[in-house]
C-alpha cells in the first residue's frame, strides 16, 4: 500500500502540481503587494484621489468597484506571469526532449532500414539484370 502512494507521489505530475501550487500562492502575495502598492495609488489618482476614490455608496451601502478593477488586473499579471515563466519553458522543455527522443533510433532498427536499403538495392539491379 504504501509503495502504490510512494509510486504515486513520486510519478511526476503530482511533484510538478504541488511546486506549481506553492510557488502560485507565493507569487499571488507577491502580486497582490505590488497591486496595494503601485495599482491602488494609481486607480486612486484616475478616479478622484482620497480613500473614497473607486467608491460607491448607495443607501448607506459602499460599492467598492476598485476591489474589482484591483482583482482584474492582479489576475491578469498573474496569469500573464505564469504563462511566460512556467508554461511557455515548461512546453519548450519538453518539445525539446521529444524531438531527442524521436532522434534516437534503436540499433536493432537501423539495421532492419539497412537491410530494407539493401533488398531495394538487390530488387532494383535484378530488374535491371531482366531487361537486359
Amino acid at each position: 500500500m504504501l509503495q502504490g502512494f510512494k509510486t504515486f507521489i513520486l510519478r511526476g505530475n503530482v511533484i510538478d502540481l504541488a511546486v506549481a501550487f506553492v510557488v502560485g500562492a507565493a507569487f499571488s502575495t507577491l502580486v497582490g503587494a505590488f497591486t496595494k502598492a503601485l495599482i491602488d495609488p494609481i486607480v486612486g489618482i484616475f478616479l478622484g484621489g482620497g480613500l473614497d476614490a473607486g467608491t460607491w455608496t448607495v443607501r448607506d451601502q459602499v460599492i467598492d468597484f476598485s476591489l474589482l478593477i484591483n482583482s482584474i488586473i492582479t489576475f491578469l499579471i498573474t496569469l500573464t506571469v505564469v504563462y511566460f515563466v512556467f508554461v511557455v519553458p515548461m512546453n519548450a522543455f519538453r518539445n525539446r526532449n521529444a524531438k531527442e527522443e524521436e532522434e534516437i533510433v534503436p540499433d536493432d532498427i537501423k539495421v532492419l532500414q539497412e537491410i530494407r536499403e539493401l533488398l531495394k538495392e538487390q530488387s532494383e539491379l535484378l530488374k535491371e539484370q531482366r531487361e537486359n
